[in-house]
């Protein structure tokens, strides 16, 4: 079980490895991360799903290394391997493109650079396997000039350059000093937050789920006080504290009778909507959960969940979500779910998307989805917005953001 010092991997530098197959893309990350993390074989092909690595990138910090299928792979089953392979770049934050030193230049690599430039990933170029007798600078300077991209050369055999491809990345990586806070722009050195927990069947044994695990560690980070209660105990908490909290944040699930304990003067939000602003477009994310007023009954709706877990009787994404739309739309509605990585490219059948918290996304995964939805002027809306909006709190729920985000209770 990680603990609360430890980087969650949707927090992490996604640095992605991609080139042909038998470029050296699994023997490059071993000799980059010093472990056997990937199989290597002269087979062509033998990495068949991407390979995730974490590891500590000084002076970096936490990064992690991807494994991917062969963009050259062929076949029925190797052309759902390169379309998993090119779906990693919706999440990458630096890209390594390997290239075999034995071979000549090829369409694969100028149209997987073509992509990664659409999308303004920062690219390392590395020419691999320069330790052997089929490898000249010629055709280093060939590719380079092919390309447009100077390459560095390595040996993931004997580690030839492998020193200073560290170093390239570090040079090339983007730096995350403007990442959106997470919560410590709203609350201040000595100020009291309370974090209301409710513990179901749902909840992990033994640990908090990880939005809650990181407001309490950005909390402590920055100097302030977290309190962490269950809703039943929430009323006897306020009662026993002697200076007013700053700020309320509750799971979404438990808004309803949270709002109800809440006096009107304390600031009130929940976990998913500060995931909202931390991971995604907070903005759109509110002007989605305006099309609900617009949902009819037979509309079909996608549910989207980034991670997959042993769903219990009253689960959020299958049963409570469905449950709480249809009584506000009138009538039963058509549900499509999707989990994991897998996030459908053809959206044009749907009238809304209800997207999770999103923790187990990074940043950059999150706005590619939220502007996927966009680009076809589909709405999308993720469970804690929805559900204040659903429970009549919106306004309320986004009040310690009014800020930064341009709404109005008329609108809500």
């Amino acid at each position: 079980m990680p603990g609360l010092n430890a980087t969650p991997t949707s927090s992490r530098l996604q640095i992605a490895i991609l080139g042909r197959r038998n470029a050296g893309k699994s023997s490059l990350i071993n000799a980059l991360t010093t472990q056997l993390v990937s199989l290597v074989s002269e087979i062509a092909g033998t990495t068949t799903d991407p390979v995730r690595k974490s590891m500590e990138l000084l002076p970096l910090g936490p990064v992690v290394f991807i494994d991917t299928a062969g963009i050259d792979d062929s076949g029925p089953l190797g052309e759902m391997r390169v379309k998993r392979t090119y779906g990693i770049l919706h999440r990458t934050d630096l890209a390594i493109l390997v290239i075999d030193g034995t071979s000549t230049p090829s369409k694969w690599e100028q149209k997987i650079l073509k992509t990664i430039k659409e999308k303004k990933i920062p690219v390392v170029g590395v020419i691999n396997k320069v330790d052997t007798s089929g490898y000249s600078t010629a055709k280093r300077k060939l590719w380079e000039k092919e390309l447009g991209l100077n390459l560095m050369e390595v040996s993931s055999l004997t580690g030839q350059g492998i020193e200073d491809l560290k170093l390239a990345l570090i040079r090339n990586a983007p730096y995350h000093n403007e990442k959106q806070p997470l919560i410590s722009d709203l609350i201040n050195p000595g100020e009291i937050v309370v974090l209301v927990v409710p513990i179901d069947s749902a909840a992990p044994k033994g640990r908090l789920i990880l939005p809650q695990q990181q407001v309490i560690r950005d909390l402590l980070d920055h100097r302030a006080i977290a309190v962490v209660t269950r809703e039943h105990e929430l009323q006897q908490t306020l009662n026993t504290l002697k200076q007013k909290p700053a700020l309320i944040i509750t799971d979404s699930q438990v808004f309803g009778p949270v709002s109800k304990i809440i006096p009107p003067d304390l600031p009130l939000t929940s976990f998913s909507i500060i995931m909202a602003r931390y991971k995604g477009d907070l903005q759109e994310l509110v002007t989605g959960a305006k099309a609900v007023a617009k949902l009819k009954p037979g509309d079909r709706v996608l549910i989207a969940e980034a991670c997959t877990h042993h769903r219990q009787g009253d689960d959020i994404g299958t049963i409570k979500v469905p449950r709480w739309l249809q009584k506000k739309v009138g009538g039963k509605l058509d549900f499509n779910w999707c989990t994991g990585f897998d996030f459908p490219p053809d959206l044009k059948n749907y009238k809304l998307i209800i997207h999770c918290a999103g923790c187990m996304l990074n940043r950059r995964e999150m706005l590619y989805r939220i502007a996927h939805a966009t680009a076809t002027g589909l709405p999308i809306v993720n469970y804690g917005v929805l559900i204040a909006y659903l429970h009549g709190i919106l306004p309320r729920a986004l009040a310690p953001f009014r800020d930064l985000i341009s709404v109005s209770n008329s609108d809500l």
